[in-house]
């Protein structure tokens, strides 16, 4: 039970605690949303870079879908802008279950969950996707298909897959958490490499919208590495187990009293 100045919180506290963590999450993101707002017309010139290396150009099909694209890229924006402070606010709800001296590492926590959250977002438009849309419209070009994509479509594209590398990026600060909660630990992690490695295969056929083996082991690759961190990290910060308390040694039973002689 996660406890707080020394007192168990119920759980209708927890439910209020999330509610004031996610709102405060909310600000942030909304804000971010109206400054990203002003650049939209660049992000979609940016995002749109490797669909008009194909000879491809994106059109609109409806009098608002251009403009509630640019709101929908707007909010995914602001929320990597927001991404620092929807972290803090993340520690800032777990942090009551840590020991003490473990509520120190707030700082880390944002700024590498931050770091490898942006990393992943670049990792997916400047390599993943690119690729991915090079092969899919060549494709369908090869097939004598005349390309018309909406800007919608492209852009949902391109968002599902950065938010997801976005997310899978996080996966050594989420272990090292687990560990600091005491879930899992780096034994338990190490165990179980095989089937974290056979999952991570998994994710990124799912991810990868290329059938091809190359490019799924491109992004398994970086999801193992990952992995390896977190368990390294976990060794460092995780929860150290309690060592069980020596047994007393049992106590000798009184001589008894010889005979005389």
């Amino acid at each position: 039970m996660t406890e707080t100045d020394g007192a168990k919180m119920s759980f209708m506290e927890h439910l209020g605690e999330l509610r004031t963590r996610i709102i405060w999450s909310l600000v942030p993101a909304g804000v971010g949303l109206l400054v990203a707002f002003h650049f939209s017309d660049r992000i979609l010139k940016f995002i749109a870079r490797p669909l008009a290396k194909t000879g491809s150009q994106l059109v609109f099909l409806s009098p608002t879908e251009a403009f509630w694209t640019s709101m929908k890229l707007s909010m995914i924006a602001g929320l990597f802008l927001a991404m620092p402070v929807i972290l803090w606010n993340v520690w800032a709800f777990v942090s009551p279950g840590l020991h003490p001296h473990e509520r120190r590492y707030a700082g880390p926590f944002v700024l590498i969950g931050s770091l490898l959250f942006l990393g992943g977002g670049a990792f997916a438009l400047l390599v993943v996707v690119p690729f991915a849309i090079s092969f899919l419209v060549g494709f369908g070009q090869a097939q004598g298909i005349k390309d018309m994509i909406s800007v919608s479509s492209h852009v949902d594209f391109v968002v599902k897959f950065t938010l997801a590398f976005g997310l899978v990026f996080e996966m050594p600060v989420v272990i090292t958490l687990l560990a600091m909660l005491g879930v899992v630990t780096p034994q338990f992690l190490s165990r179980n490499r095989k089937y974290a490695i056979l999952i991570n295969f998994l994710i990124a056929a799912i991810l990868t919208p290329t059938p091809d083996a190359v490019n799924q082991t491109l992004m398994a690759g970086p999801l193992i590495v990952l992995y390896e961190i977190g368990i390294l990290s976990a060794r460092i910060f995780g929860r150290r187990a309690r060592k069980p308390a020596p047994a007393a040694a049992p106590a000798e039973a009184p001589a008894a009293p010889s005979d005389a002689a």
